[in-house]
């Protein structure tokens, strides 16, 4: 992990490009650093020497008496890498790029963010940018950007790969109550990337929460397991917009017409305890809460509400995302019965009623916060012409004392809880307008309180017992044969090596090996043409079930083969494969997509004809996989319920079904050349499975 300590904590800095001239943004920042109190001393850096705002100006950053710690680059991008080169001789090891004109303009940028890149790797410069606004530090305090204005003390650090989102979000922060602890503009991350930012954040002590917008992911050999240390020590919220390859070119699969185009991203961000979000509004929702409220220890929630339909509401919200409502024992109701009056209800959600004053609050709040199982609470006031915002808002922060629980309240309305809002939130207990906004902000907090508890184990890279070189040896002759497509008897030898359950399948050339290798099998057996251009071969006449001697399965070799000339006169078939037929059971399907910058990713579901239709499928990035994650992959799915014995059913071997996910993973993870591959179906019986048609492309 690189050291960004005298990046945001700089004792000097040097803005180069610094200017007098009001507007330009070497005058602007200079400007910010001084009257936002930077205490450090601050170097203008401009051919001309002389005095900007009142500090002496160096002609060249090695005129400095001493080595500053950070670096604020602001002059044309044709220049930048001299300058560059400058700083990295006189052991300059932090530098923020402002500059525009890199890869973002085309060929010529693009070449320039190379050398930069380059450079910064040469003399070990932590870059930020090119191309970005900057960075602020509130604590520091540092404004190292060229925004209007210094967004206000927090706990919540923003990383934005789009300067307009920054300033714009800093503008809002100051009438909205949020503070920041640091504000990064990534720029076009020649050098720092989000990663390393994040992993420097998670160390920060005057961070809490980190909220992110990003356009793209950088390149990380091992991103899932890189990001789980991370998140596991702060929340990750991220907005993502863009999408994934996966599955929008590679659809010739099953299992790539069922992958989404920005699938891959969002299981990349679930395995790894990234919080994915779909809006701004709710990146800085959940930002909010994260950054105001403790965890949960749980996930039952207590209710206290002044309006019944506000109550209502909240319910519904809760149970489309799994939150439970906290039951009260009787000495509990009684309680709540005294307090809230017969009109009320001392049932979870707690009514209050409109008319309430605020000791009726206070006392609800006091009995419910006290309950064992009340994880968390949810508190909304409605305006009515009884309720005392301001009031109620105080009686929340004197119970929260007593109670390390979180509390969200929803404040619904506008003019009238404003200074109740401040008084809250200035005092660590987030607020909302509405009841599912504040629900779902709940649950992503129970949900991220719940990776303390996950166990992340090298399941797959445990799977040794494999034949690689058998692999290698089938992928070999199957791309000097100008293939990208196995046959079926050269997918079922791959899944032998790799001790995947198979029906066994073998190719024949003759009637006569046909009738041979039937025998060997123990009848009944299938019949199918063996070619990689012949797509739909039942439609052809090109399988045949159920065939019980030798004599039938000589006589169904010649006809298969017959069928094949007449349907494609032009295609030369490899032969007649023969398998083994096998009683059914329970159809599931196991696949694989390869996704560009992810790798394998795994697909689960609904096996048999209609897997496209019915789409019952959950999927997992192959790398770093765990068991836990395979077993929420499988229970994810409807078939799971069948897999379990459904209305009396006998339970199916879900145990040979995990094990033929975690070895389709190490053969896709051991083989990055496989781009495709279905196992549909894989029969599951009560012991054991067998896979049945198994397609893999390279």
């Amino acid at each position: 992990m690189i050291d960004l300590n005298k990046m945001f904590k700089p004792k000097s800095v040097a803005v180069i490009g610094a200017s007098n001239t009001p507007g330009k943004v070497g005058h602007i920042i200079v400007d910010n650093l001084i009257n936002d109190g930077f205490k450090g001393t601050i170097y203008p850096v401009n051919p001309k020497g002389g005095e900007i705002l009142g500090k002496k100006a160096y002609a060249n950053i090695k005129d400095i008496p001493e080595t500053v710690d950070l670096a604020i680059i602001t002059i044309p991008s044709v220049f930048v890498n001299t300058v560059v080169k400058e700083c990295g001789e006189i052991g300059v090891q932090n530098m923020v790029v402002i500059t525009a004109g890199f890869k973002e303009v085309g060929e010529e940028g693009a070449k320039l963010e190379a050398e930069l890149t380059a450079l910064g790797k040469e003399y070990a410069i932590n870059i930020i940018g090119p191309n970005s606004l900057g960075i602020t530090d509130s604590h520091t305090p540092l404004n190292g950007s060229f925004s209007q204005m210094m967004p206000p003390e927090g706990n919540m650090a923003f990383i934005s790969q789009s300067g307009a989102m920054m300033v714009a979000i800093i503008d809002w922060s100051v009438t909205s109550g949020i503070g920041f602890s640091k504000v990064i503009s990534l720029g076009n991350k020649a050098g720092v990337s989000e990663i390393e930012l994040l992993q420097y954040l998670a160390e920060d002590d005057e961070t809490k929460v980190i909220i992110c917008y990003l356009e793209s992911i950088s390149e990380d050999e091992d991103f899932i397991r890189t990001m789980r240390e991370t998140a596991h020590k702060k929340p990750i919220i991220v907005l993502k917009s863009g999408s994934s390859s996966a599955g929008a070119e590679a659809a010739s699969s099953h299992t790539g017409a069922l992958a989404g185009s920005d699938l891959a991203f969002d299981t990349a961000f679930r395995q790894s305890g990234i919080i994915r979000v779909e809006t701004m509004a709710e990146l800085f929702d959940l930002g909010l809460a994260f950054s105001k409220a403790p965890l949960p220890k749980g996930d039952h929630v207590a209710i206290v509400t002044n309006a019944g339909g506000g109550g209502v509401v909240t319910v519904d919200a809760m149970e489309k995302t799994g939150l439970k409502l906290a039951q009260f024992d009787e000495e509990t109701t009684a309680k709540l019965k005294k307090c809230v009056t017969e009109e009320g209800s001392a049932k979870n959600p707690i009514d209050v009623l409109g008319d309430a004053p605020v000791h009726r609050y206070k006392e609800s709040l006091e009995i419910v916060l006290s309950q064992d199982n009340v994880d968390s609470l949810i508190v909304m006031v409605c305006p009515t012409a009884s309720a005392d915002p301001d009031g109620i808002a105080n009686a929340i922060l004197e119970e929260r004392k007593e109670f390390d629980k979180p509390i969200i309240v929803v404040n619904m309305g506008g003019p009238s809880f404003e200074k109740a809002n401040d008084i809250l939130r200035e005092n660590g207990v987030p607020t909302y307008v509405f009841p599912e906004t504040a629900v779902k902000a709940l649950q992503a907090m129970t949900r991220y309180a719940k990776l303390e508890n996950r166990v992340y184990d090298d399941v797959i890279d445990n799977i040794s017992d494999v034949d690689k070189d058998a692999v290698k040896a089938i992928f070999d002759k199957v791309k000097a044969d100008g293939r990208d497509t196995l046959l079926g008897s050269e997918a079922y030898a791959v899944a032998e090596a790799y001790g995947i359950s198979a029906a066994p399948i073998k190719l024949s050339t003759s009637a006569e090996e046909a009738a041979q290798l039937a025998e060997e099998m123990e009848f009944p057996v299938v019949l199918k043409i063996a070619s990689d251009k012949i797509l739909h071969k039942s439609d052809i006449g090109g399988v045949k079930v159920g065939i019980n001697s030798a004599e039938e399965a000589k006589a169904t070799f010649d006809e298969i083969i017959a069928n094949a000339k007449a349907a494609h006169p032009d295609i030369v078939p490899d032969g007649v494969e023969v398998q083994k037929m096998m009683d059914s059971g329970e159809e599931v399907i196991v696949g694989m997509i390869r996704d560009e910058q992810f790798g394998p990713m795994i697909a689960f579901g609904m096996g048999g004809i209609y897997v496209n239709l019915i789409e019952d499928v959950s999927f997992n990035l192959a790398k770093g996989m765990s068991s836990q994650e395979i077993d929420e992959q499988i229970s994810t799915t409807k078939v799971s319920e069948l897999l379990a014995g459904y209305r009396g059913e006998a339970a199916c071997d879900v145990e040979e079904v995990k094990e033929a996910i975690k070895r389709v993973a190490r053969l896709t993870l051991d083989f990055p050349e496989i781009s495709e591959l279905d196992i549909n179906p894989i029969f599951v019986y009560e012991e054991g499975s067998s896979a049945l048609d198994i397609k893999i492309k390279l």
